[in-house]
């Protein structure tokens, strides 16, 4: 349907969503001359009209001012408005975050493809403009590269057309409309139309212009669209490329187009030429011998030059392209590039940035890139629609593996809460969808087609499935034979399995994977969507990992998600903090399930990075006394641009450096001899590996670390930590003082007082420093993850809360060694939870003033899974800083310790706690050999392990202040800082962050009997 008089009912009827929009095409980038392509700078026949527009903000299409389109329409009282960015980020209305549900849900009962009167924000955006100098007399045409959801377009006062799709490129012509001097254009942009009930994503609901607009010309003989295809021959020795051109108007007798092709070093690779004359398509063939392959590990890029020529031999067109030869496709049921079986060391990626929304930055887009290739990731699904071009460029250049994702998820018109209850699901099987679903896949197409760095298409996210995508799943394999076609969707609904190319699941368990590999398969696997990473998360991803080596059928998965979608807004005070769902008054939300990062809303890293990072890496070092054992995973790359070091550590302590040349081949294992001296002194020993960047790349420096691996062992019949914690015997005498309330231990300049009435230790003082704030108590609470919460582990375990703060002291004895060099004083502690459980503290000070603290637990059945076993005490806020023998440098947790290493590494009490947006368990260690909480002078207390690591957590909060916080801000002012030792906490989980719980082995059964020990020593 093409109309000339624009109408409101175009915003609901399924059968309109463009009007007047120019044909999709390629994305490439044109010039006037073959010296302006080769540099590659900003295009002259391109003029941005980013920058200030004026605005009005409407709530809904009657309130709107009908008429500001027209010329004579004064816009001199509205305010300004940044484009790109939303209108929601800048003053109007309110951003709102929901997930699955519809955003109107609750508010109106609409069905497809109704659209709210009442609540339909709408902008109107004006701007002046001349049309440039070297665009006049020529064709100008405007370019939308974003606009959520749908909008109408006038240029001084005449209709030029209208577009749904928030994310891919609408484009008209404005010539017939131009005039000279200045220019009136005139946007209108609605948030609510039949583009909104095929938006459904989960994330933040915003409108407006976010992405760039500008005009652009072209010259006399213009490549409308080019069609670049660079294939192999079935032994990968030879490739053909072919590029297709395509003419909105046929070239006139004479012109021509010629091909040149150069290789990365600048060579002339390949050259053709045709004549051009009268036809509107154009191919141009080369062949390449021996062509260097593109793929993730080495993005090599050919760099392709069409030049267009008019009859007189003058230059009138040049267009620069990158062009990879690559082949992706299935063979024997696995998924192969270049001819190797493929792994996705995946992830999701929304575009956000915490201040502008989905309006993202080249700088953004160039940190995120860079962050991928140094933590090991090789590929990205574009979660849930097409990305801004530049992203493919830089996907091309650095070697990212793409699945596309065309703008599609109706979520809420087929799930319910969880069920599957499709009544309304749209498309469906509903032929009245599937022109405006196809619109979206053929956008995303003929954009997107040039890029070598996507091999496959996807049909969108979580629209259940029908004839409707099995028509898209075909179009896209007829029009392109070197990539598949993905769709999660199929796995509800097997009539319709042609829809995808591969089995694809979201947040399966590793049983249900294994399950279907187990089963001869027809498809390979990949998770789509896996390891939520909400929150402190990630636990239990070497599971799935660990698949990649047992299972040649499952090809990898895209964790959920890269960034935490969370905003920046500013508190009562005018302080800024990172704001979620429902934090503006927005109703519905789903609060904070916006936040599923590896990476914080800020780009900084998140502590779950540094599992990624190691579970993903392709060289495993596997490292024993002898020596380490590479395995090259690379598929194509060997070890030559990286230097092997290994370092010898003693008690965290660096002993000696070296460094080997171990050139390894890909996919290919090799012995790496170590030399360690002859006779090692008694010691807890590590020896870290690691290949590290030979030279800088332009994703990292030299000296990155790429992989790691480490072997811990210990040499003579050592404990973990001799007495003292020194290795001396403690030295010195201690008195008790019987008191009627306290009992007391001295000695040598220390003091320490034990409460028969506060049930514990009270007062540990070294040379008059009281280091205890608040007396240690056992812990059997953690702060609630994002992770427990949705398993619901408050309701579950809800009664361990309770006993950690309110316990009954049953018992105390106190027992002085013979030789006076020690005195221990223990307490019994009952509990409401059951009378048949029982924990014990012992303290045993010494006579150097070290106090070795023995916490044992007495299980019962019968009763919830304990989230931690644990002491926890506060010292003064003061001792804020730590140095910690354990393993680092980020906080790690029984599940999630891989990518951990033994190590001495320092920071704060307040650094201790992450990022995450929501407060909650977060910072702990695991085998930690031994923490030192400090002052500003350096002076303060060691917290070492007795005979077995423990793990510990140190913050300025207690559990239940984390707890009772809904956002950082709400946590109290500092005044302590709070150390948890602790012989076991249960592991994060990750699996999903609604229902999934901590696996089996990591968790902490009530029936078994626990027991640690730990020294506190002063320093």
């Amino acid at each position: 349907m093409k109309a000339t008089v624009p109408s409101l009912d175009w915003l609901s009827d399924v059968g309109v969503y463009e009007v007047n929009r120019l044909p999709a095409h390629s994305d490439h980038v044109f010039y006037e001359t073959l010296e302006e392509a080769k540099r590659r700078g900003p295009m002259a026949m391109r003029h941005t009209l980013n920058g200030a527009w004026k605005f009005n903000y409407a709530v809904n299409p009657a309130s709107r001012p009908v008429d500001f389109y027209k010329e004579e329409f004064s816009c001199a009282g509205w305010n300004d408005i940044t484009v790109p960015g939303h209108i929601q980020l800048q003053g109007y209305d309110r951003p709102q975050y929901v997930n699955t549900m519809y955003p109107w849900d609750g508010h109106e009962e609409l069905r497809p493809p109704q659209v709210s009167e009442d609540h339909n924000p709408v902008g109107s955006y004006v701007k002046a403009f001349f049309v440039p100098e070297s665009m006049k007399g020529k064709p100008v045409y405007i370019s939308f590269q974003g606009v959520e959801t749908a909008f109408y377009v006038w240029l001084n006062g005449s209709f030029v057309g209208y577009g749904e799709d928030s994310f891919t490129p609408s484009e008209y012509e404005l010539t017939p409309y131009l005039r000279e001097g200045e220019n009136k254009l005139a946007v209108e942009v609605y948030q609510r139309s039949t583009g909104s009930w095929l938006e459904d994503q989960d994330f933040w609901r915003f409108s407006g212009i976010f992405r760039d607009v500008y005009l652009y010309t072209v010259p006399d003989v213009h490549v409308y669209d080019l069609s670049v295809r660079a294939e192999l021959d079935d032994t990968f020795q030879a490739g053909t490329l072919q590029a297709g051109l395509s003419f909105r108007s046929a070239p006139e007798a004479g012109a021509k187009a010629t091909l040149s092709l150069y290789d990365a070093e600048g060579n002339l690779a390949a050259s053709s030429s045709t004549e051009l004359g009268g036809v509107m398509n154009a191919t141009l063939r080369v062949v390449v011998e021996l062509p260097k392959l593109w793929s993730a590990e080495l993005p090599y890029l050919y760099r392709l030059y069409i030049e267009i020529t008019d009859g007189s031999g003058r230059t009138v067109e040049a267009i620069p392209q990158q062009v990879g030869f690559r082949r992706f496709e299935m063979v024997d049921k696995i998924m192969r590039i270049n001819g190797v079986r493929i792994v996705f060391k995946g992830v999701n990626r929304h575009e956000f940035n915490c201040r502008k929304g989905r309006a993202i930055t080249k700088e953004d887009m160039l940190w995120d890139i860079k962050t991928l290739k140094r933590n090991n990731l090789n590929a990205v699904r574009t979660s849930h629609y097409p990305n801004q071009s530049y992203w493919y460029e830089l996907c091309d250049e650095y070697g990212i593996y793409v699945i596309d994702e065309m703008n599609l998820e109706t979520h809420g018109s087929w799930q319910k809460m969880g069920a599957v209850e499709p009544s309304w699901n749209i498309p469906g099987s509903k032929p009245e969808w599937r022109d405006i679903v196809m619109d979206r896949a053929i956008s995303m197409y003929e954009r997107d087609k040039n890029h070598p760095s996507i091999l496959i298409w996807s049909l969108g996210n979580e629209s259940y499935v029908g004839d409707v995508l099995v028509d898209v799943a075909r179009y896209f394999r007829s029009v392109d034979g070197s990539r598949l076609v993905h769709y999660e969707g199929v796995f509800y609904d097997r009539k319709f399995t042609e829809a995808s190319d591969m089995e694809s699941r979201m947040y399966a368990k590793v049983a249900d994977i294994e399950q279907y590999l187990d089963n001869d398969p027809d498809k390979p696997y990949i998770s789509c969507e896996y390891m939520h990473a909400m929150g402190n998360s990630l636990g239990g991803m070497s599971k799935y990992t660990d698949l990649e080596r047992k299972y040649p059928m499952y090809q990898g998965g895209f964790i959920w998600d890269y960034i935490d979608q969370a905003i920046v807004k500013k508190d009562r005070y005018g302080k800024e903090f990172l704001a979620y769902g429902g934090d503006f008054g927005d109703r519905a939300t789903d609060y904070g399930f916006c936040t599923n990062g590896i990476v914080y809303a800020d780009r900084r890293l998140s502590p779950k990075m540094q599992e990624v990072k190691f579970l993903y890496q392709n060289i495993k070092l596997i490292t024993d006394r002898n020596g380490i054992t590479v395995r090259n995973e690379n598929l194509f790359a060997d070890t030559s641009g990286l230097v092997l070091e290994y370092t010898l550590y003693r008690d965290g302590l660096k002993q000696e450096l070296h460094l080997v040349e171990a050139v390894v081949a890909p996919k290919s294992e090799l012995r790496v001899a170590i030399e360690l001296p002859a006779a090692l002194p008694a010691g807890e020993y590590a020896i870290h590996a690691a290949y590290k960047l030979r030279e800088g790349t332009p994703w990292a420096d030299a000296g990155h670390e790429v992989a790691f691996g480490q072997h811990v062992f210990r040499v003579g019949a050592v404990a973990l930590n001799p007495e003292g914690g020194t290795g001396a015997s403690p030295a010195g005498k201690v008195k008790v003082v019987h008191g009627d309330v306290n009992v007391g231990v001295k000695g040598n300049d220390f003091s320490i007082l034990f409460s028969k009435q506060a049930m514990s230790l009270i007062s540990l003082s070294y040379a008059g420093r009281e280091m205890i704030a608040s007396p240690p108590a056992p812990l059997f609470w953690r702060a609630t993850t994002d992770n427990d919460r949705g398993y619901a582990q408050g309701y579950d375990a809800g009664a361990w809360f309770a006993a950690s703060l309110t316990r009954k002291c049953t018992g105390i004895e106190v027992t002085e060694a013979e030789d006076g060099g020690s005195a221990t004083v223990a307490y019994r502690y009952a509990f409401s939870i059951s009378d048949k459980i029982e924990a014990r503290v012992a303290y045993t000070v010494r006579g150097d003033g070290s106090v070795r603290v023995k916490a044992d637990y007495k299980g019962a059945e019968g009763l919830p899974r304990l989230p931690i076993f644990a002491v926890s005490f506060k010292v003064p806020a003061d001792y804020d800083r730590l140095e910690w023998l354990a393993m680092g440098p980020e906080e790690n947790y029984a599940d999630r310790a891989s990518g951990a290493r033994l190590g001495l590494f320092r920071g704060t009490a307040a650094g201790n706690v992450s990022g995450y947006v929501v407060p909650q368990e977060s910072g702990n260690r695991t085998g930690v050999r031994r923490v030192t909480v400090l002052d500003g002078e350096g002076k303060g207390i060691r917290v070492s392990a007795a005979n077995e690591p423990v793990e510990c957590g140190i913050s300025p909060y207690t559990a239940f202040e984390l707890e009772n916080a809904q956002h950082h801000y709400e946590l109290p002012d500092v005044h302590y800082t709070v150390i948890t030792v602790a012989g076991r906490q249960m592991g994060v989980g990750g699996d999903d962050s609604w229902g999934a719980p901590v696996h089996e082995e990591y968790t902490i059964k009530a029936g078994e009997d626990l027991s640690f020990e730990f020294i506190i020593e002063r320093v």
